[in-house]
């Protein structure tokens, strides 16, 4: 016996099958880890991405003054391509907003599903859960905004127009091209934003931030209205001053403005029902003018046109209604009519344009200086040769004007 024992223990013969059969827990184990452990990882992910998804909603809808726990489930409900099945309704909690950001949604998601090889030993199915906080974060101080709302370019740069704006622009165009530029066109502006896309070029300057598909940019002069035009309007009648000439104005209501010659406006609000207009001999003045393009009927409210030869020194009133605003425009005015602000190189202008149904065009001459520019208006345009060089002094009395990026803060 002893001797068949000896010899069964030196016999090598099946020793791989036996190695093998007493491996086989931990390779069929391991398996089993692994696979659960990528389909863990799988709904996380997935549950992950929804809570993302639906707190980004939520913060549009905030912003928008909707409901947000409605906005929130038609986001679950709309982006569920996985098929998925939550455990429970998502947690939903509106913050106070921070500092640095507005309108913050945090959205924690629940989802319980039962893994292959692991459930065999747990008697209950674990818990997988997603937590995602989204906001809209401040993403730059604007000086151009575009109202443009359709599928059209809402800000173009072309010809040989030079742009130094030191602050940002932003549209509300839903192009793939929303805002351009072209030709030897130098954009100096950042950030540059859009609610749809935006090309990179190189006529936007090095450095220039690009946000497309960014929030809506909302009208920062919406509150502000047009005075009603006084009956009679006084003094009435036009604000003429011929070539070679002089004259002076002051506040009150006038059928329009042609002026060619040497101008001095007091400082005050100006109602003018139709067109105005600064020829190529225009020398202006006025500190402390609003001027405001109004009419009983919006629609035939009259435009601008400046001319390049003209030379205007020009700021708005600090304090009243219109504070911070040079001219403004009836939202009623008649779309698709493009307003010509230009001047020769002496000129100055301090102070908000607010065209917001027409387009602006700049076709000002090198030199032309702007102190503290905030244009908005439906479309924009910068095109031939001109240059706008744009500053913003302490307490120039002109509002600011943010835009809000919505991203994920947590």
């Amino acid at each position: 016996m002893m001797a068949f024992m000896k010899r069964l223990a030196r016999d090598k013969r099946g020793n791989a099958l036996l190695v093998a059969a007493g491996a086989l827990p931990l390779v069929i184990g391991s398996a089993g880890l692994a696979s659960d452990t990528i389909q863990w990882t799988l709904w996380k992910r997935q549950l992950q991405r929804a809570a993302d998804s639906a707190a980004i909603a939520g913060v549009y809808a905030r912003m928008a003054a909707q409901d947000v726990n409605t906005q929130v489930t038609n986001d679950l409900t709309k982006n569920n391509h996985t098929g998925i099945t939550l455990l429970g309704s998502p947690t939903i909690v509106l913050p106070a907003s921070a500092v640095n950001s507005v309108s913050p949604v945090s959205v924690g998601l629940q989802l319980q599903q039962r893994l292959g090889f692991s459930s065999v030993f747990m008697a209950a199915a674990p818990i997988i859960t997603a937590n995602a906080t989204a906001a809209a974060i401040p993403s730059g101080n604007y000086c151009v905004v575009s109202l443009e709302s359709t599928n059209v370019t809402g800000i173009t740069a072309g010809g040989n127009a030079t742009v130094d704006l030191g602050c940002g622009m932003i549209t509300n165009s839903t192009s793939m091209d929303a805002a351009i530029a072209f030709g030897s066109s130098s954009v100096h502006a950042s950030p540059v934003a859009a609610v749809g896309g935006l090309d990179q070029t190189d006529n936007w300057a090095s450095g220039t931030t690009l946000l497309p598909f960014t929030l809506k940019q909302a009208d920062p002069f919406a509150s502000i209205d047009p005075p009603a035009v006084p009956s009679p309007c006084s003094p009435g009648g036009q604000a003429k001053v011929n070539s070679n000439n002089t004259g002076t104005y002051g506040p009150g209501c006038y059928s329009s403005m042609d002026f060619k010659g040497n101008v001095t406006l007091t400082a005050g609000t100006y109602i003018v029902t139709g067109d105005v207009d600064m020829g190529a001999q225009a020398v202006v003045t006025c500190t402390g003018c609003t001027i405001i393009l109004t009419n009983a009927t919006p629609s035939s409210t009259g435009g601008l046109n400046i001319n390049a030869g003209a030379q205007l020194n020009m700021s708005a009133a600090t304090t009243g209604t219109y504070a911070g605003i040079l001219f403004y425009q009836n939202r009623g005015a008649t779309a698709n009519v493009v307003n010509k602000i230009n001047g020769n190189s002496s000129s100055t202008f301090q102070g908000a344009f607010y065209f917001p149904n027409q387009e602006v065009e700049f076709q000002g001459t090198s030199g032309l200086t702007y102190n503290c520019l905030k244009l908005v208006s439906r479309k924009v345009t910068f095109t031939g040769n001109s240059t706008v060089t744009n500053s913003c002094p302490a307490n120039s009395g002109v509002p600011d004007i943010t835009g809000y990026h919505v991203r994920l803060v947590a």
